[in-house]
């Protein structure tokens, strides 16, 4: 595995996740608004476990 590689998944899922709100936000589709509000979440769990491995020398 390369080194950052979760959080690059992580920053990819986050990017993904802000795209999608703002298309559901322009064309009113609440269910993609909602899916990239989730994805975005998902993205700052992943940063945060990956947070912890670093501070602790898990990862």
């Amino acid at each position: 595995m390369l080194f950052g590689s979760n959080k690059a998944t992580a920053a990819s899922k986050e990017l993904k996740g802000k795209t999608q709100e703002s298309i559901g936000k322009a064309t009113g589709d609440p269910g993609d608004r909602l899916a990239g509000m989730a994805k975005q979440g998902e993205a700052n769990v992943r940063n945060a476990v990956e947070d912890v491995k670093d501070a602790t020398g898990l990862g």
